[in-house]
C-alpha cells in the first residue's frame, strides 16, 4: 500500500480525491485527509487544521470550484481550515456544532447549516448523506456519497486503529449504536479522516463492534478480581498488553466503556472507584465467569 504523503493530491475514484494535512501524529495517524468532492462544483469534507499549505493545496486542487465546506465534527484537526478557505472563496459551512463547548472544539467553525440525520445534501453531481453517528463526540456526522457507496466516515472510523472516545462528550454507548446503525445502509468503501480507505467496509464494522464488546468483557472479568478498584489499576491490568505510554489515551476509552455499563446497570463507582452492580455478581460463578 503506498504510504500516505502530506499535500498529495490523490484521485480515489471519479468523484474524490484526498489531500493529507501535515499532521502526523499519535491521533491523527498519516494525517488528517480532506476530500474534494465533484469536479464542476466542490466540497471539501473535513477541511483540516489551518495549516497554510494545507489551505494553499486545497485552494489549488479546487482551481477555484470550492463551493461548500462540510466538516464530520469540530475537532481542532478537522474544521479550523474552514473559515479561511470560506473567507478567501465564499464557500457555504455546512455541518455540527456541540451546544456546550468542551474546550477541545474549534470555536471559529459557524456554519449556515446543520444537518439532521439523513438528511440528503444534493447538487448537479453528486449527492451527500449525512449520518447522525454520536459517540467521538456528539457532534459527529458521516457522509454517504451516494453515487459511488462511499463512506466519508471522520473519525467514528479510523483505519489501523480504534477510536478513542472521551467522555463526557464521548459517551461509549452512542458510539456502538452508531456502529450498528451503519450496518443499515449500503456501503461499498469507507474513507477515514486518518489512514487509507477501508475496502470491507461490514467486516470493518463488525469487527469494531467485537472488538468493543470484547474489551467490555475483559473489563468486566478484571472488575471480578479487582473490584472495587480505580480507573487507573483497572487500565493498568486491562491495557498490560499495550505499551504503558498509551495507557493515559486508552484510560479515556476505558473511562467511557466504564460509564456505559453504568447506564446498564452493570457496574457502579463510589468514591472513585469501580465495582460490579450486586445483580451482576450473582450471575458470576465460582471462577469469574459470566454466564
Amino acid at each position: 500500500m503506498k504510504s500516505i504523503v502530506a499535500g498529495e493530491c490523490v484521485q480515489l475514484s471519479k468523484l474524490v480525491r484526498r489531500i493529507t494535512a501535515p499532521n502526523p501524529g499519535v491521533m491523527t495517524g498519516p494525517g488528517t485527509n480532506s476530500y474534494l468532492i465533484g469536479r464542476q462544483q466542490i466540497a471539501v469534507v473535513d477541511p483540516g487544521p489551518a495549516d497554510p499549505s494545507h489551505i494553499a493545496a486545497i485552494l489549488k486542487a479546487c482551481n477555484g470550484k470550492l463551493k461548500w465546506i462540510l466538516v464530520t465534527h469540530t475537532h481542532l484537526d478537522h474544521s479550523p481550515a474552514a473559515q479561511q478557505l470560506a473567507q478567501q472563496t465564499g464557500a457555504q459551512l455546512l455541518g455540527n456544532v456541540l451546544a456546550q463547548n468542551d474546550g477541545y472544539q474549534d470555536e471559529s467553525f459557524k456554519p449556515s447549516h446543520s444537518f439532521q440525520h439523513d438528511e440528503l445534501f444534493v447538487c448537479s453531481e453528486f449527492s451527500l448523506r449525512a449520518l447522525h453517528t454520536p459517540g467521538h463526540v456528539n457532534n459527529h456526522l458521516c457522509f454517504l456519497l451516494e453515487q459511488e457507496g462511499l463512506l466519508l466516515a471522520g473519525d467514528h472510523i479510523m483505519q489501523g486503529s480504534t477510536v478513542v472516545i472521551i467522555p463526557p462528550h464521548g459517551d461509549m454507548q452512542a458510539y456502538m449504536a452508531s456502529l450498528s446503525l451503519l450496518l443499515h445502509y449500503t456501503i461499498d468503501a469507507i474513507a477515514p479522516a486518518h489512514g487509507h480507505i477501508i475496502t470491507e467496509p461490514v467486516a470493518e464494522i463488525e469487527a469494531l463492534l467485537q472488538h468493543r464488546l470484547g474489551r467490555e468483557q475483559q473489563l468486566i472479568a478484571t472488575l471480578q478480581q479487582l473490584s472495587p478498584a480505580s480507573l487507573a489499576q483497572l487500565t493498568a491490568q486491562v491495557y498490560r498488553n499495550v505499551d504503558s505510554a498509551l495507557h493515559p489515551i486508552a484510560q479515556l476509552s476505558l473511562w467511557a466503556h466504564l460509564l456505559k455499563l453504568e447506564k446498564e446497570s452493570v457496574v457502579n463507582c463510589q468514591q472513585d472507584r469501580w465495582q460490579l452492580h450486586d445483580s451482576m455478581n450473582d450471575k458470576t460463578t465460582n471462577k469469574g465467569e459470566i454466564l
